[in-house]
Order: C-alpha cells, then sequence, then structure tokens
C-alpha cells in the first residue's frame, strides 16, 4: 500500500475523497477523443472523427477532416472553385500544427492544388520551413507528388464576370486613384489628403465570405492538433494571404494546454494572434468559453463590430466558442464530436 493511501486512510472521509477523484479522471476520459471545428460542417468533424476511430493520430483526423471540407467545398469558401480573386483565379490557404512537437505546416495562395490541407502538412513534414506562398508553393507541392489542376469552375468564372459588370465592386482597395469605391483599376496611389477613415467592403462583412473551416482535435493519447483551410476572401487583391495559414492567427495547437482555431475577417484577427492568446490564457487556467471571449474582446475594443468568432479545447477535452456581434453575426454554429455528443451546437456573440 502507497504511503499516500496509508496517509488518506488515516482521516475520515478518505472514500469520498477517492471516489471524488476518481470521478473526475472519468469524466477527462470521457470527453477524449475530441473533434470540434467551426461552421455547421456535419461531414468534416465526422471524417475526422472516424479517422481516430479507425487508428489514425491527432494529425491524420484535422487533415482527413479539412480535406473532406475542400472536397465538398463546403460553402463555397474552402476548396476549389469558390471566392476568386481580382484576376479571377481561385487560391487556397491551409496550415496544420502538431501540438506534440510545436511543428507547423502553412501555405498560402496556392495555385492549381486542390489539397491545401495536405500540402500544408507536407511542409511540416518534409522541409523545415513554415509556411510556403504561391507560385513556389505549388511547385513543392508537385514535387512532393500532388496534382496540378485547374482551380476554376463555371460558377467561380460567374461570379469574376459578375464582379467586373458592378464596375469591381466590392473590392479592397483604398487611397487610391480613380476611386476604388466606383471604378475598377489599375489603380495608383492617392497623393495628398487621405481619408482616415476605416473602409470594411460590404464582402469582408458578408458572413457566407468566412466561413474557413478551423479544426481542434485531440485523441485519446491526449496529443493534440489544429488546422485551417479555406479560399480566402473574394474578389481579394491577388497576393493576399489571410490569417489562416499564420500560426496563431488561424490556429494553435500546444498538447500540454489546448488548442483554438479562428473563422472571419482574417486581415483583422491576424494582427492579434487570437488562436495563440486564448492558448495563452487557457495555460493560466481558464476555461474554454472564457479564453475564447477573451481573446474576441481584445480585438473588438479596436473594432468594435469585427466579424469573427473561435473555438478552443482544453487537453482534458473541455472545449467552447465565442463571436463577436456583427450585423450579419449574431450567433455562431460549430461541430463537437466525444464521447458523449455528436452534436452541432450554437453559442450568442458577444
Amino acid at each position: 500500500m502507497g504511503a499516500g493511501l496509508r496517509f488518506a486512510m488515516g482521516f475520515q472521509g478518505y472514500v469520498p475523497l477517492l471516489l471524488a477523484l476518481s470521478a473526475c479522471c472519468f469524466l477527462a476520459a470521457a470527453r477524449l477523443p475530441l473533434v470540434i471545428n467551426t461552421w455547421p460542417y456535419h461531414d468534416a468533424v465526422q471524417r475526422a472523427w472516424d479517422t481516430l476511430q479507425s487508428g489514425g493520430s491527432a494529425l491524420d483526423a484535422v487533415e482527413k477532416g479539412c480535406s473532406q471540407c475542400e472536397v465538398d467545398q463546403c460553402r463555397g469558401t474552402v476548396g476549389y472553385g469558390g471566392s476568386p480573386d481580382e484576376y479571377g483565379e481561385t487560391t487556397l490557404d491551409a496550415m496544420i500544427m502538431n501540438g506534440n512537437t510545436i511543428e507547423v505546416g502553412g501555405v498560402g495562395q496556392l495555385q492549381r492544388i486542390k489539397s491545401a490541407i495536405s500540402v500544408a502538412r507536407a511542409v511540416m513534414e518534409h522541409s523545415s520551413h513554415s509556411l510556403l506562398v504561391g507560385e513556389s508553393a505549388s511547385i513543392f507541392a508537385q514535387n512532393m507528388g500532388f496534382l496540378s489542376e485547374d482551380l476554376t469552375t463555371n460558377k467561380s468564372v460567374s461570379m469574376h464576370l459578375e464582379w467586373l459588370s458592378k464596375k469591381c465592386q466590392p473590392n479592397f482597395w483604398k487611397n487610391v486613384l480613380p476611386n476604388a469605391e466606383t471604378s475598377c483599376g489599375p489603380y495608383k496611389p492617392m497623393k495628398g489628403l487621405r481619408s482616415k477613415k476605416h473602409r470594411m467592403p460590404a464582402e469582408m462583412i458578408n458572413v457566407h465570405n468566412h466561413d474557413t473551416i478551423g479544426m481542434i482535435v485531440i485523441d485519446k493519447s491526449g496529443s493534440i492538433a489544429a488546422g485551417t483551410s479555406t479560399n480566402g476572401l473574394r474578389h481579394k487583391i491577388p497576393g493576399r494571404v489571410g490569417d489562416s495559414p499564420i500560426a496563431g492567427a488561424g490556429a494553435y495547437a500546444d498538447s500540454t494546454v489546448g488548442a483554438a482555431a479562428a473563422t472571419g475577417i482574417g486581415d483583422i484577427m491576424m494582427r492579434f494572434l487570437p488562436s495563440y492568446q486564448a492558448v495563452e490564457y487557457m495555460r493560466f487556467g481558464i476555461e474554454p468559453t472564457i479564453a475564447c471571449q477573451k481573446a474576441i474582446t481584445r480585438i473588438q475594443k479596436y473594432y468594435p463590430q469585427f466579424f469573427g468568432a473561435l473555438i478552443c479545447a482544453n487537453r482534458t477535452g473541455g472545449y467552447g466558442a465565442a463571436c463577436s456581434k456583427s450585423p450579419e453575426l449574431d450567433q455562431f454554429h460549430f461541430m463537437v464530436y466525444n464521447p458523449l455528443t455528436a452534436s452541432e451546437q450554437i453559442v450568442d456573440c458577444i
């Protein structure tokens, strides 16, 4: 008999104490494994869960779950054939993070390759880099054996032609000539007096333009992984990379603490590293929902009605979410799958 147990037996009430500890450990075990993802992407969370159940790792589950959304073209904001840029081309951003090793792989403005999340994993596992972008990222992917193919579809071509017919509205230029609010480019810098007003085009606050999949997986051994995939902003300026492939912005994972993943206006959210911030809050013992809320309110101090949301999970399988209330968003839907539930859940925005 261990000294600790003999010590406990010397006091009345040691049995309830041991029972309470056992119940606590059982509850923690019952919440793992865990898969959560942004938005009601049912097939993605199911694919990730099935991957775990067939013996896959947390990293495998994140890759397969996000890949499912890429194939399904979730809401037109993930995968090929969506969100054409000003040239009419669809490009992809993705990242994956290993919470055990703090290794990251990301791709930005990936062209001609459909499997963005898998290329991101290849960056992590077959290079010493954390992020590759543009044409060079596509060449890397081809060298790794990924098929090069056109990401354009009839739908994305139609979206681009409609945008051109509306004098390139909306767009993401400011302080340029000709007036970007009434004309297409090419643009040149405006000299002299400039507007100090923060211009936020309608596309930037449209809920259907920011449905990045962000996913967190904790396997039964406690290993944590997180990842994201998106085709970015519709009609973005070519070359733009959002928050999704940036570690700490799009997602962050640390198996000693937990993980977080973001969705929303990437150009704003990446300035605050909300996923990293939320994980650091959890490191100090703050529970996941509050950690998400605190990261959101930190951004709201500067952008009171920004569009964005976070999902968070701690290493024991506790989870939560938060969103910023805006004209386009007052509730946020996300998916949860663990031994206790498989459900779409909703939080009210703050």
